[in-house]
């Protein structure tokens, strides 16, 4: 009877990433390698950065040996989901602006910023008045 393999998603994989509970992805596995973090030739902290991302090239640049590569199939728990994210759906948005409230966001707009014209207006005033006193 064959075995269920169970597929990760690589938050979930990323999600282990302390030293009691340690998760690697390689080649589109998912190991859980907790237990062999003080075994590691290379360092317990080789394998913590390796958590949350695709690690296949450093493994491979490690250049591991034909053993590593039988040990580590013992710690193997699942399979990286490999489906493409969904590609989200465009919302399609007419080009003809509501023209319906308009008159109303004028009206709430020059209620809100009142100051500005009267401050423009008020200063227009009082410097025509003093020019025209002057004169």
């Amino acid at each position: 009877m064959p075995t269920l393999t169970k597929i990760y998603t690589m938050e979930e994989a990323s999600e282990h990433n302390t030293k009691d509970d340690c998760w690697v992805v390689i080649d589109g596995k998912v190991y859980d390698v907790s237990s062999y973090l003080d075994e590691h030739p290379g360092g317990d902290d080789v394998l913590l950065r390796a958590t949350g991302k695709d690690a296949t090239d450093e493994f491979e640049d490690a250049g591991h040996s034909k053993t590593a590569r039988e040990l580590m199939e013992q710690y193997c728990i699942g399979e990286l989901d490999q489906t493409p994210p969904p590609i989200p759906e465009l919302e399609i948005v007419s080009k003809k602006q509501d023209l319906k409230g308009l008159p109303q966001k004028v009206l709430n707009f020059s209620k809100q910023y009142w100051v500005v014209p009267v401050t423009v207006v008020g200063l227009s005033v009082v410097v025509g008045f003093l020019y025209l006193r002057k004169k």
